[in-house]
């Protein structure tokens, strides 16, 4: 599949790059896609809510009242769930909601998703970015030179650029990332995704 390379001002070139069939020309498994977003979003939990169950409420142990007699169900501690201010029950415990899956089936997925976002056309190439410091405004103008800058991007890097990071993070439609980093989650979540240079050749080499 052969992807137009335009520059940074929104120009086609004269270039053309061609993607692997192997990582953007698959037949999508939207199962594998599913295991991996499910796996990628389970990670992001903190997993640090808790709650009082009596063990762990504050009072004293004494029993409250005698056991018969009062004409009332026996109570035998004032840190009942049944009392107010008592513990709560099967409250949920810090736990860690990481999910394995394999990896061959997560390359997987990263291929699926890719080629359905080449399948829709929405990939693009870019020559080159420069920028010197970061700069919101200049990031905000790229994109709108790219007649992108109302959709939804993802642009993908070969290498770090902490000036392009900087100049995109508060752009809430716009997101940079290394090739190494890039998910079947971010790659799903976003409407253009954007290679600069060679940054497609980096995914097609931990892909293929």
């Amino acid at each position: 599949m052969k992807v137009d390379v335009y520059n940074s001002k929104g120009s086609k070139t004269d270039k053309s790059v061609t993607l692997s069939k192997e990582v953007f020309g698959i037949e999508p498994n939207d199962h594998a896609i599913y295991l991996d977003v499910k796996r990628y979003r389970a990670a992001q939990r903190q997993g640090t809510h808790d709650t009082l169950h009596r063990g762990l409420v504050s009072g004293s142990t004494r029993k409250i009242k005698k056991q018969k007699g009062t004409g009332t169900a026996r109570a035998g501690s004032i840190k009942n769930p049944l009392f107010r201010g008592g513990g709560t029950t099967f409250g949920p415990e810090p736990r860690d909601y990481t999910q394995k899956l394999n990896h061959k089936v997560k390359q997987l997925a990263r291929r699926s998703a890719l080629s359905y976002k080449a399948k829709e056309k929405a990939i693009m190439v870019l020559d080159g970015v420069k920028m010197d410091a970061p700069k919101t405004k200049d990031f905000q103008g790229m994109m709108s030179g790219l007649k992108l800058a109302d959709s939804k991007t993802l642009m993908v890097l070969s290498a770090p650029n902490e000036a392009v990071y900087m100049s995109s993070r508060n752009l809430a439609k716009h997101r940079v990332m290394v090739a190494s980093d890039v998910s079947t989650y971010d790659i799903m979540n976003c409407n253009t995704l954007i290679f600069v240079a060679d940054a497609h050749e980096v995914v097609e080499g931990m892909l293929k």
